[in-house]
């Protein structure tokens, strides 16, 4: 019996023990604690995540608009104009960030047969559309910066765009989950 306690006891002791070289600050990353995965997606995949995304982020939005991406980004919506609703598209090509963050720059725009300015009508999205936390429309410059370390997820987790090829549909991300 004092043989099996002993042995026991050393087996415990030498898992408990860290091993060479391999300590718990070797598993903070840039950001802090979190371990990350690599993604590989697709379009059809990503536009069910965005749309699910923006269906319970606009949920009490008075207007409704959803995302597509094909060979660019398209949004789509409608702009209420007197008693009739004109609809919306808008295209960008996405471009990912060295820091991880999303821009998409504005290629076109139809609203109708209406000839509105680009910037007025992001304007007017940015102001009458709920948009989740961390998008952010500029109007003036055109585009619509997403940061996505500031995408409200579940669990603290959080989101970087390494690569956002819609033309090859090869979409890379990186999943950076807590382990605190």
């Amino acid at each position: 019996m004092g043989i099996n306690l002993l042995f026991a006891i050393v087996v415990v002791t030498l898992l408990m023990s860290p091993s060479e070289g391999m300590n718990s600050s070797n598993l903070k990353g840039p950001m802090g604690e979190y371990v990350t995965f690599h993604v590989k997606s697709n379009k059809n995949d990503l536009n069910k995540l965005i749309n699910h995304y923006i269906k319970e982020e606009a949920a009490d939005s008075p207007i409704a608009y959803r995302v597509i991406l094909g060979q660019e980004v398209e949004l789509y919506g409608t702009l209420p104009f007197f008693s009739e609703e004109l609809n919306l598209k808008l295209t960008f090509e996405p471009k990912a960030q060295k820091n991880g963050d999303l821009v998409l720059k504005q290629k076109s725009m139809s609203i109708g047969s209406l000839d509105i300015p680009i910037s007025t009508v992001l304007k007017f999205i940015s102001d009458n559309y709920k948009i989740p936390k961390g998008v952010d429309i500029r109007p003036n410059d055109k585009l619509i910066y997403v940061n996505m370390q500031q995408l409200k997820l579940k669990s603290d987790i959080r989101i970087k765009a390494n690569k956002f090829d819609l033309k090859n549909d090869d979409i890379v991300f990186s999943i950076l989950v807590p382990v605190k």
